[in-house]
């Protein structure tokens, strides 16, 4: 198994389980399918992508592409790099510009920056939540479509 070591100078257990617990809080109210990929370093044939390839390789990776709306978002965190993505699939991206998940970027490596990592992945949660529940509220026959866990690779 691969060292975490990168990863757990970030983040602890009890920040994953937090993690998990605030996409199960905000789902309540959204059909939107919140995951979270983080990953410490690219792999050696990946060096050439930009981020947003690398964020659509994990989304298909996760099966994110098959909700049943359209709905699954992928936050995406490359820490030896430092770099943060927000990828959204058509149904989302039918009704939310990627302008409002790059400024929603913007905000949470402000905070990053401050050293406050957790802090920052729970805010992202949190203001995904208020867009997605916007543009795609929670729907009488709505199911948890994709895990809730946090993927460290």
């Amino acid at each position: 198994m691969k060292s975490k070591s990168i990863i757990y100078n970030f983040f602890t257990d009890d920040d994953f389980l937090r993690f998990s617990r605030k996409i199960k809080e905000v789902e309540k109210y959204t059909s939107g399918e919140i995951r979270i990929c983080i990953k410490e370093f690219r792999k050696f044939n990946e060096r050439k992508k930009d981020l947003r390839a690398l964020a659509e390789k994990e989304f298909y990776k996760l099966n994110m592409h098959n909700t049943r709306d359209k709905t699954g978002i992928l936050f995406y965190l490359l820490l030896g790099e430092r770099k943060f993505y927000i990828l959204a699939d058509e149904g989302i991206n039918s009704k939310v510009e990627q302008d409002t998940w790059d400024k929603l970027r913007d905000e949470i490596q402000l905070i990053f920056m401050e050293g406050k990592f957790s802090e920052g992945i729970l805010h992202c949660i949190e203001k995904a939540g208020e867009i997605l529940s916007k543009y795609f509220p929670i729907k009488p026959d709505d199911t948890n479509e994709l895990s809730n866990k946090i993927v460290l690779d």
